[in-house]
């Protein structure tokens, strides 16, 4: 597991790894990504596919929302990093025991509806 800082503008996460890094290599080679955002306790366990960009390929305007929300801009690095846009297919919730029922949101990247 690695922490990575991202951008979610309502459809897609946006991350930002240095391209040699193990993880930049990974989401390379497969494309499949789980991720784990929030607290201990309230955990969203996202699983997707992952689009590797180039900092050149980012809009500027997109570059500057990361860079605001995270506190780093890896565009003014002078190390090489790639970004990564994940596209959700799966989301699970869960707060402690008390909230395993139900805990999947969404199936096949579509939200679920309960009945």
């Amino acid at each position: 597991m690695v922490p990575l800082s991202f951008l979610w503008d309502g459809s897609i996460l946006l991350v930002a790894t240095p391209s040699a890094s193990p993880t930049s290599r990974n989401l390379r080679a497969t494309g499949r990504v789980r991720l784990g955002i929030g607290q201990t306790r309230d955990v969203v366990l996202i699983e997707g596919t992952a689009d590797a960009l180039a900092s050149a390929a980012i809009l500027d305007e997109v570059g500057d929302a990361f860079a605001s929300k995270t506190g780093f801009d890896p565009r003014q690095l002078t190390e090489r990093y790639l970004y990564f846009r994940i596209h959700p297919q799966q989301l699970l919730a869960w707060r402690e025991a008390n909230a395993l029922k139900g805990r999947e949101l969404t199936r096949g990247g579509h939200w679920i509806v309960p009945d």
